[in-house]
């Protein structure tokens, strides 16, 4: 069933490896709340889909929504403050990547990447 929908998408591989290195760039030079926090958010929704896009051809819609209930299921663990719970906290690469700090504003960040990315494919069609 998902292998007829498996293929490389080599535009998506590339937005792929430039928005991670965006974040990368955010991630080192940037300290405050709105680039590095806010923007953060908007642009790994839109990473993450285009890396589901790279190598799986699906629908938009569905990818996108897909990712934001993703972010948004993260968000939950970290409202649960599952890291500390499992005795995690030590792995500050983990705690980077998952997060651990509940925020209202972080979803609202994720509703606006995968609106980004709804109006970026349809503007494509």
């Amino acid at each position: 069933m998902f292998a007829n929908k498996l293929t490389f998408n080599q535009k998506y591989f590339l937005l792929t490896i430039l928005l991670f290195l965006i974040e990368v760039c955010i991630a080192i030079w940037f300290d405050d709340r709105f680039i590095r926090a806010f923007v953060g958010d908007v642009l790994v929704v839109i990473l993450i889909y285009c890396f589901i896009r790279s190598f799986w051809k699906s629908n938009e819609t569905v990818v996108a929504l897909s990712v934001f209930a993703f972010a948004c299921a993260i968000e939950g663990l970290q409202y649960l403050n599952l890291i500390d719970r499992l005795g995690l906290g030590q792995y500050k690469l983990l705690v980077i990547i998952l997060g651990s700090t509940f925020d209202w504003t972080d979803i609202i960040a994720y509703a606006l990447g995968t609106a980004i990315v709804l109006v970026w494919e349809k503007i494509l069609e």
